[in-house]
């Protein structure tokens, strides 16, 4: 039997297992896709929130608040990029000036540090391409970037370093209370644990509704993104929001960790929890909305759009704690916006609590630092040249987009809780991340993860079960 089982190995269940294996216990995270960040937390903008729009003495707020401040840290302790670029709020209209107070207001009463109005001048200082009718912002220093992928993975790299067992392809099916805890059903396996942590995202509802009479909902709220290539960078150097208005928030536009430009996303309501296309509408309205505050915007560096799916419910507040009636069961549910930027103290709220509830031993051999997979393209040239010399691959590229190297794709493929798919391959190290999305060069990696996954071409996945990209050879079809 497991002490905890956790469902779901996005950014909120990978908190809660890294957290968690700070103490001694045997601990199991269950996700129902090939990897870790497939769901939710795969499609981010990447934005750490300041935490000023998050309504007063909510635990969405205080979260949001708690995260910001513990990214810097954690950040250097798993090596994965943070920048903290602030954000803007803009106002178009001088009668809106006191809304942009209110929300400062609300932000120092949340505990949110560096907050301050700024006006047309130091506006067009700090946004050159920013539109002339723009007259006020909220700007917020503490605000910053992240990459979501990293986080996310870097949380569960260093949970499975610290003894946490991760099963993929594992969709819980069901679920029975026992006397002494749970046992759960998936679609291969049974397992027992004396308490359950529910992270499934988009899925928490189900989850949830799986164990009590007290039913709850998740909405998937739609939002579509275009990318554009790092030839955009410097159209916008901080994260900026327009000012809500009776029509909405409006789209933002962000630099990305990366370099790139992120425009969206848009907010749409939908039924189905797996549809993630775009669509034409939504595309457009992105395409007008953003020219209306930001000027000189180059569209014509696109280079993909992408859909994500946030897990709201009615009352827009994260639902975090123990189920009632139900002994050890705990939901993190709800993780919509800022769910990335409070993971991190998501996960100490909760692993503390049920540490506590089963009286958790520390454990004196948690190992808090990850080493990150080298990134060739931040190395001086002398750096390159002498990895070269210890390992060849790192002389040969494979990405020319992103400049990867052979030597980041293998040790990506290869390290703990290692990628095995194109798409795993992506999110760890960026090929097929680029311009070309990866028109060149995804047949040398088929060939790469084959070699070292010791698999047939063929059964090469673009990420999780039935994406093969080749589904036979020349001659046998």
């Amino acid at each position: 039997m497991y002490d905890v089982v956790i469902i779901g190995a996005g950014v909120s269940g990978s908190a809660v297992a890294r957290e968690l294996s700070a103490y001694n216990g045997k601990f199991l995270v269950l996700e129902s896709g090939a990897d870790v960040c497939v769901g939710t937390s795969k499609a981010n903008s990447g934005i750490v929130h300041g935490g000023y729009d998050a309504r007063e003495d909510s635990l969405m707020a205080k979260l949001n608040v708690e995260g910001n401040k513990m990214m810097p840290k954690l950040s250097e302790e798993l090596a994965f990029p943070f920048k903290k670029i602030g954000s803007l709020v803009v106002s178009f209209r001088e009668e809106d000036i006191p809304q942009l107070e209110k929300l400062k207001v609300r932000g120092e009463k949340n505990g949110v540090n560096g907050l301050e109005i700024i006006y047309r001048e130091k506006l067009r200082e700090f946004e050159p391409n920013i539109s002339e009718e723009a007259v006020a912002a909220l700007y917020c220093s503490e605000a910053g970037i992240v990459d979501p992928f990293l986080l996310n993975i870097a949380m569960a790299e260093n949970a499975a370093q610290n003894g946490v067992e991760f099963k993929f392809n594992q969709k819980v099916e069901g679920i029975d209370c026992l006397e002494d805890g749970y046992l759960i059903k998936t679609n291969k396996e049974k397992f027992t644990s004396k308490a359950v942590v529910n992270a499934a995202g988009l899925f928490a509802d189900v989850i949830h509704n799986m164990v009590s009479e007290n039913k709850i909902k998740i909405m998937p709220r739609r939002g579509e993104y275009f990318l554009l290539d790092k030839e955009a960078n410097g159209i916008v150097n901080h994260v900026m929001f327009q000012l809500p208005t009776e029509r909405g928030k409006g789209i933002l536009a962000t630099p990305t960790i990366d370099g790139n430009v992120l425009l969206g996303p848009t907010s749409t309501f939908i039924e189905d929890k797996e549809n993630t296309t775009t669509t034409r509408d939504e595309l457009d309205y992105i395409y007008q909305d953003t020219q209306k505050f930001i000027n000189n915007i180059p569209f014509g560096t696109v280079i993909t759009s992408f859909t994500g799916l946030r897990a709201a419910t009615e009352e827009h507040e994260f639902v975090i704690g123990e189920v009632d009636g139900r002994n050890g069961f705990y939901d993190v549910a709800g993780m919509e916006s800022p769910g990335l930027t409070a993971s991190p103290a998501v996960g100490r709220k909760v692993a503390k609590m049920i540490a506590e509830k089963y009286d958790f031993e520390e454990n004196k051999d948690f190992i808090t630092k990850r080493n990150p997979i080298v990134c060739t393209r931040e190395l001086s040239f002398e750096e390159h040249e002498k990895l070269i010399e210890q390992d060849g691959r790192y002389g040969n590229i494979v990405c020319r987009c992103e400049r990867v190297t052979e030597g980041e794709i293998v040790d990506s493929i290869n390290r703990i809780l290692g990628a095995r798919s194109i798409d795993g391959i992506k999110r760890r190290v960026r090929a097929t991340a680029g311009r070309c999305q990866g028109g060149f060069c995804t047949p040398k990696i088929i060939e790469i993860l084959a070699r070292e996954l010791n698999i047939d071409e063929t059964e090469v996945l673009k990420n999780g079960e039935g994406s093969n990209l080749i589904v036979g050879k020349r001659g046998e079809i």
